[in-house]
């Protein structure tokens, strides 16, 4: 979580789709259930994304002019939000939002391939399939899963990369809190490059944490958590906005934000939620600085 270029590699490499066991979710890449089937924590990752084809090269240099590669970087998230049109659908007018960026393969060829799948689309249809012909290593739950993906996830997916497109100020939009490119591409653009430096605690404040946990709450989940805060605290106050889902999908499992959250000692951090945003701060001589 606080090295982001690892995390940028991550949302555009290759996963390994293997299990050792049903309590191994190897197979979910840097995801969990709730983000492959409900999108939770998605905002976070195309602002992951958006961030490393704004400000980096390749390698991960950073990159020139980064206001100058805003339609590169839209391009990018198409091409890795991509999702192939069936094959019987009517040619679209121009005007209409496109799904299948299957024309932008030359330039992200890692991103979406000939066919006009998507990275996102393609890592999707994976996991189902892996759960299905392998249901030894794997749940009900996630079979069930896989199953309702093969039913209905293109048609959901599809709908929200046409969510995507809208324009920030359209009229017609209908709901609230909705995802777009250009609100992301702004983040991403504020916010600025992505962080390639992991950030350990010192040792004596380790073990200080360490003693004050109580059992069942792995010290990674409370150390990561200062390590994160210390990376990301505003200028302007005390409080950092904590993405649940994301560190779910960091840690492999949703025990964090259903479980472990819950059994950090508030000696070590205070949190608080509201209108499905949390927040937190961690107590001061708990922190660290970078």
């Amino acid at each position: 979580m606080v090295n982001e270029w690892s995390e940028f590699l991550e949302y555009t490499g290759t996963v390994t789709y293997t299990a050792k066991s049903k309590r191994d979710t190897s197979y979910l890449g840097r995801f969990t259930w709730d983000t492959l089937v409900d999108f939770e924590g998605l905002v976070r990752v195309l602002t992951v994304l958006a961030r490393g084809f704004l400000f980096h090269e390749p390698d991960g240099s950073l990159a020139e002019n980064p206001r100058g590669r805003v339609e590169y970087a839209r391009r990018a998230l198409c091409a890795w939000c991509s999702v192939p049109d069936v094959e019987d659908a009517a040619p679209r007018d121009e005007w209409r939002y496109r799904t299948d960026f299957r024309d932008l393969h030359g330039e992200f060829p890692d991103l979406v391939d000939e066919d006009g799948g998507g990275w996102f689309w393609r890592h999707v249809r994976r996991v189902g399939v892996f759960v299905e012909e392998h249901p030894e290593a794997a749940p009900k739950t996630a079979l069930d899963k896989a199953l309702a993906i093969e039913k209905g996830f293109d048609a959901v997916w599809r709908k929200k990369v046409i969510q995507f497109q809208t324009p920030l100020f359209s009229s017609k939009a209908l709901g609230l809190w909705l995802i777009r490119f250009e609100s992301v591409l702004a983040d991403g653009l504020e916010q600025g490059p992505l962080r390639r430096e992991d950030i350990a605690l010192p040792p004596e404040l380790a073990e200080k944490v360490l003693a004050m946990l109580p059992k069942g709450l792995p010290p990674e989940a409370v150390c990561t958590l200062i390590a994160y805060y210390a990376a990301n605290r505003p200028e302007d106050t005390d409080w950092v906005v904590l993405p649940v889902a994301n560190f779910d999908a960091y840690f492999g499992n949703t025990s964090f934000g259903r479980k472990w959250l819950q059994m950090i000692p508030r000696e070590i951090m205070e949190r608080e939620s509201g209108f499905g945003v949390c927040r937190y701060r961690v107590r001061e001589e708990f922190q660290i600085r970078v």
